[in-house]
């Protein structure tokens, strides 16, 4: 028995370049880059300066203050990023009580939703109020905010979601676990729709982390460029709206594109260090998954973080994966432009590929100057371009070896 097929319908978007996938989408194709000097943190005692703030987020364009002000600045992330996928897709995206009459003819809708740290800025303000002013001042919201799970779980209040609600926490390659338990669920029957992606805000503690492993770059991001100096990190969310096909058509939803199947893997190796055999078995599982042949893929979008080790392993791997075919696979990353979102990466990505095989555009690696002979593919360099994409395949590497790969497919 064939299992059901399961199609994007909605997306959200909250970037350091654009609110909601339409301005988003132009932002990628011209190139424009969200990396500015950083305003959340005083970074003078740092090395590095720049990183991928949002600056034309405010809360009340999507959800009242009395809600805004109980949430921490990720989950208001994915709250603007939901209530926008869901606008996109058509479904109820007010506010709704747990209890109504109508809950019986209401659809089943779930929540996945992939993170690094969840609110970590709300343990950065607990350690902050405990130094100056002692346990006692730190108050309730602060407490609230912070577990992981209250991300998916606030989001779900607020829209009434009475279907499966998880946080998955594995870090860069999270929204892509999100994408790929959320289709298993719909094609398991335990929902009617899923809403997945990811989100992160901000972080101090990411910060900090990633300079003192002296992977952040002075001033912007050049994946695949022989000269990169490393990562920029970045914060947003992306959401996206998973349905069973027959239910969509019935319901004469716009379809986006088809999530054909997915690939995981753990190289186990190293915290850190990406290992190529583990890339590459990521790759090779989710064409197995998705029932595809190396030369059906049309696009990658990379993990591509600009750092000289992951870069290298990627195209190492793409090349082991998909052969000879590998040479006329454009392959970018649009984390020259946003910066590194972290747990919202692979989930923006996500949507980048849906655009892709969509709108048949791909969007640049921007930054890119001098070739690397290690990192030997096609990057779209700096300017955006048409290109008929059937097929596209969404890479995320996380720390701990921690590996997923999704593949999206135009709908017709």
């Amino acid at each position: 028995m064939s299992l059901p097929r399961v199609v994007v319908t909605g997306l959200g978007v909250v970037s350091s370049i654009g609110l909601g996938w339409q301005q988003f989408w132009a932002s990628l194709l011209a190139g424009r880059s969200g990396i500015h000097p950083i305003r959340y943190i005083d970074t003078t005692d740092y090395p590095t300066h720049c990183g991928g703030e949002i600056d034309d987020f405010e809360p009340g364009q999507f959800m009242p203050e009395r809600v805004s002000r109980q949430l921490g600045r990720g989950t208001q992330f994915a709250l603007a990023a939901t209530k926008m996928a869901l606008e996109d897709a058509g479904l109820p995206a007010a506010p709704r009580e747990a209890a109504t009459e109508d809950l019986d003819d209401a659809p089943c809708i779930g929540m996945c939703l992939g993170t690094t740290m969840a609110d970590i800025q709300a343990l950065e303000e607990i350690d902050a109020t405990w130094v100056t002013a002692g346990p006692r001042e730190i108050g309730g919201r602060l407490i609230r905010q912070y577990p992981s799970c209250c991300m998916s779980a606030n989001v779900a209040k607020h829209f009434g979601f009475l279907g499966p609600n998880l946080m998955i926490p594995t870090a860069c390659a999270a929204g892509n676990y999100a994408l790929a338990h959320a289709s298993d669920l719909l094609r398991l029957g335990q929902a009617d729709v899923m809403v997945a992606g990811g989100a992160e805000p901000f972080s101090r503690i990411i910060f900090t982390g990633f300079n003192r492993l002296m992977a952040i770059a002075s001033e912007r991001c050049q994946p695949f460029d022989k000269h990169r100096k490393g990562l920029i990190a970045g914060e947003g969310a992306g959401i996206l709206v998973l349905e069973r096909l027959d239910d969509a058509r019935a319901r004469g939803a716009t379809i986006y594109g088809e999530l054909l199947g997915y690939g995981m893997s753990c190289d186990g190796g190293h915290m850190t260090i990406p290992n190529v055999d583990g890339l590459t078995q990521v790759l090779r599982n989710a064409l197995e998954h998705a029932g595809l042949a190396p030369d059906d893929v049309d696009y990658i979008s990379a993990h591509g973080t600009g750092t000289p080790a992951n870069d290298r392993a990627e195209c190492a791997a793409i090349h082991a994966a998909l052969g000879a075919h590998a040479s006329r696979v454009p392959v970018s990353s649009i984390k020259s432009m946003l910066g590194h979102t972290m747990g919202a990466a692979s989930a923006l990505e996500a949507i980048v590929c849906v655009l892709s095989v969509r709108f048949d555009h791909l969007p640049p690696t921007m930054n890119y100057e001098v070739p690397d002979p290690e990192c030997d593919i096609d990057c779209v360099p700096n300017v955006s371009r048409p290109h008929r994409t059937r097929v596209a395949l969404n890479n995320s590497f996380a720390f701990g070896g921690n590996n997923a790969c999704v593949a999206f497919r135009k709908f017709a």
